[in-house]
Formats: C-alpha cells, sequence, structure tokens
C-alpha cells in the first residue's frame, strides 16, 4: 500500500521559514518523482517544486525561486520542501504526490500524479 505523509505545516510570520516533509512508504522513492504542490480554495492545484527519481532534474515554480528548496532522502524515504522567505501568498495546503514526471515549464502536473499525501496547511500571515 502506498502511502505518503506530509508533516510540518504551520502559521508563521512574513519572512520566517518552514520545512516540509513528506515521508514515503510502499514504493521506492528513488524511482519515483516527487513533486511537491499547494492549493488555496477555489484556485486550481498548482506544482511548486519537483525532483526526478534520480534527483537529475530539479524544478520550482517561479514564484518560489530562490526561496524552496526540494531534498530527497532516499535513505530515510523521506523527501522535503524547505521554504525560506515566506510570504502571504505561500499560505496554501501544501500536497506531495509521487509519479513520474516533472517540466521545466509547469513543473509537475496533478493529473499525472497517482499517489498523494493528505496535505498540510501553512499559513503565512502577520
Amino acid at each position: 500500500q502506498v502511502q505518503l505523509v506530509e508533516s510540518g505545516g504551520g502559521s508563521v510570520q512574513p519572512g520566517e521559514s518552514l520545512r516540509l516533509s513528506c515521508s514515503v512508504s510502499g514504493i521506492t522513492p528513488k524511482h519515483y518523482t516527487i513533486a511537491w504542490f499547494r492549493q488555496v480554495p477555489g484556485k486550481e492545484r498548482e506544482g511548486v517544486a519537483c525532483t526526478s527519481g534520480s534527483d537529475e532534474d530539479i524544478y520550482y515554480a517561479d514564484s518560489v525561486k530562490g526561496r524552496f528548496n526540494i531534498v530527497r532522502d532516499n535513505a530515510k524515504h523521506a523527501v522535503y520542501l524547505q521554504m525560506d522567505s515566506l510570504k502571504p501568498e505561500d499560505t496554501a495546503v501544501y500536497y506531495c504526490a509521487a509519479d513520474r514526471f516533472c517540466y521545466s515549464d509547469s513543473v509537475a502536473r496533478p493529473s499525472e500524479y497517482n499517489y498523494w499525501g493528505q496535505g498540510t496547511q501553512v499559513t503565512v500571515s502577520s
């Protein structure tokens, strides 16, 4: 049974940092592309960062480049999203997902991912 579990969300002030964790079981993470998505009510889910199975391809949405960093730890079956210099517009539910594809332009497409976590809320507010 494939399971992805996110943790690390919370409420912070603008400019602060959070690290999200995605614990993966039931599959071998190094064989999969892992992506982080986020979604706010009324909007489509958007890919913010992804890393291919070999970590050869790592892409970020323009809105988070230079602030977010995706890191994979295959030994721990985990993928992390380090989020620095957080802004109010980063407020969303964040999801990790596993499948095959990662793109330089759109990062990741939700319709192409079969394995999802339950999401973790990130709120950035003063």
